[in-house]
């Protein structure tokens, strides 16, 4: 093999023996006693092969990740939270509407003379429809103190998360 050249990876190291330091119990070659600090290389011993599960784990559950997520869209809507604080369960598109929202509902208040406070919020109902496989549609019901929202949600499972594809806010 040449010098810069890759060489391949090999997944299992059969054949090969795992090499440590280990203490040298012996005495030096010229007859003195041993030296504390002598070492030599010995086998160490295998370790056991790591098992892996052949069944992926589980999806969470569709509906409580609409129940949190529809709550936090309204969240976001009323001024009590961020838009970048839901950005992982969200897709590009979703976060580039949400924060467009956010700014037109933050304007209407300003201009409204509405200061900006934690808005109480509860979770009603939720429901929830599978459309495909890895695909869902909810519907949540978020109550404020003021009226009811409806958030229509799609979610999709991508790398064993449910992540919203699509957001809508009655």
């Amino acid at each position: 093999m040449a010098s810069g050249e890759a060489r391949p990876i090999e997944d299992d190291e059969a054949g090969r023996e795992r090499r440590g330091l280990v203490p040298v119990p012996d005495e030096g070659s010229d007859g003195a006693p041993p030296r504390r600090d002598a070492v030599a290389l010995a086998p160490l011993p295998r370790r056991p092969a790591r098992r892996v599960d052949p069944t992926p784990p589980a999806p969470p559950d569709a509906a409580a990740t609409a129940r949190a997520l529809g709550l936090c869209v309204v969240e976001v809507l009323t001024g009590g939270r961020e838009v970048d604080s839901i950005a992982r369960w969200v897709t590009e598109d979703v976060h580039r509407h949400l924060q467009q929202r956010a700014a037109v509902a933050t304007r209407a208040r300003s201009l409204g003379g509405r200061a900006r406070a934690r808005p109480r919020v509860q979770v009603g109902s939720v429901r929830t429809c599978p459309v495909a496989d890895g695909v869902v549609e909810a519907a949540v019901v978020v109550h404020t103190r003021s009226h009811a929202r409806a958030v229509a949600l799609r979610l999709e499972l991508r790398q064993g998360r449910w992540r919203a594809t699509a957001v809508g806010v009655l």
